[in-house]
Formats: structure tokens, sequence, C-alpha cells
């Protein structure tokens, strides 16, 4: 699973423990929901203490972790509103300071004349350092588990909590229906376009399930 997709299921396990705790019913969360609703108050803890570090808002923070690890499909302004859940004008609006700040440029995409790639610039790659997901790291190799078990727990989780949210699902590149080995290298099935090997360790947002994880 990537980084920022389990943080986006402990954040959305957050609110919605949040809600039960509003509907009196906080008897019936079962031990699990307790621990992943605690796991996602720490994170987000993390990312307000780096902002405020930065003198940034969160989402500012979590704009630029989501832009380091977006293939060419992902980088632009419209997958951001998808991929957090919020409007075209707050998108709008937090890319105005990050790129005020000197955080991230924008460039003109070569075949598509209005459409703008975000990339992070040194500087903004540096704001990133000692985040949450070192801290998260640190914690997963001193208590070793088993990575693969984990991961397809909270892929699971993650994915049944987009459903019900109604988000694009997001995910690894290489790891799409889409994704095609060829003896000339990757390429994408849907856009028919080759692939640097770069772009398919990469979060997309035309990511779909494979069959057998749909079945």
């Amino acid at each position: 699973m990537h980084r920022l997709d389990a943080y986006r299921s402990l954040e959305s396990l957050h609110y919605a423990c949040q809600e039960v705790r509003r509907g009196d019913t906080f008897s019936s969360m079962s031990q699990t929901s307790l621990l992943l609703e605690r796991l996602g108050a720490l994170i987000q803890q993390s990312v307000r203490d780096a902002a405020a570090r930065h003198g940034l808002l969160p989402i500012h923070i979590q704009v630029l972790h989501y832009l380091m690890q977006a293939n060419r499909y992902s980088d632009l302004p419209i997958a951001i509103a998808e991929y957090f859940g919020i409007t075209r004008g707050t998108v709008s609006q937090t890319l105005a300071v990050l790129e005020r700040k000197g955080l991230l440029t924008k460039e003109p995409d070569a075949h598509h004349g209005r459409r703008l790639h975000l990339k992070l610039t040194s500087a903004g790659a540096s704001v990133l350092s000692e985040s949450w997901v070192d801290h998260v790291e640190q914690a997963l190799c001193e208590r070793p588990v088993d990575a693969t078990a984990l991961e397809s727990t909270l892929r699971n989780l993650l994915s049944a909590m987009q459903r019900v949210n109604g988000q694009r699902a997001f995910g690894l590149c290489r790891q799409c229906d889409h994704f095609l080995t060829e003896e000339s290298g990757a390429r994408c099935g849907l856009t028919h376009e080759p692939l640097a090997t770069e772009q398919t360790v990469r979060i997309c947002r035309e990511w779909t399930a494979t069959t057998a994880e749909c079945v």
C-alpha cells in the first residue's frame, strides 16, 4: 500500500469514529477501530506540527507529499481536488501559496497546451524531511510485522472506505489493471502511452483494480 493511501484510510476512519462518538454508540466500536482512530489522530498531529514549523497549513504539507509521489497523470490540480476531496477553489489557493513560497513550480504539458504539471522544487522536497512518514517507517522497523498481511488489510479497508465516500481509488501505476509489460517496456493500456520506470512506482488517478482484486 502506498503511504498516502494508508494516511487516507486512517484519516477517513478517524472522522468516521468521531461521528460514532457523536451518535452515543461509542461502546459499539471495536478495538481495531479505536486503534486506527488513534493512529489517524497522531498522524494528523504530526502533519500539523510539520506545517507549523514551516509556516504552512496542514493541507499544504499533504499536497506536497502527494505531488512527491504522483505520476504524470496525477500531478494536476484536478487530481489534487479528487484525492483530498476538496474544491478546486481550495486547490487553487493552496497552490498559489506553495508557488509563492517557492515550494513548487508549474510546467506546461508538451502535448496538451492548457494542462499544467505541478513539480516540487528542492525547497519543497526539503520541507518533507522528518515527516510523519519517517516516524511511521521507524516504528515499523522497530516493531517488525508481516508487511504483506498489513498492506493487504489496509488496502482492503481503504477500498471499502473509498466506495462509501464515492472517491476515485488512486493507486500505484504498476499495480493497475491498465499496466502492461511489453518487450519495449511498460505501457499504459488506457492511454496507450509508454511509461518510464520511475512513473510506474508512483500513484495514478486513473488506477483501476486488477481483475483478481475485483473478484
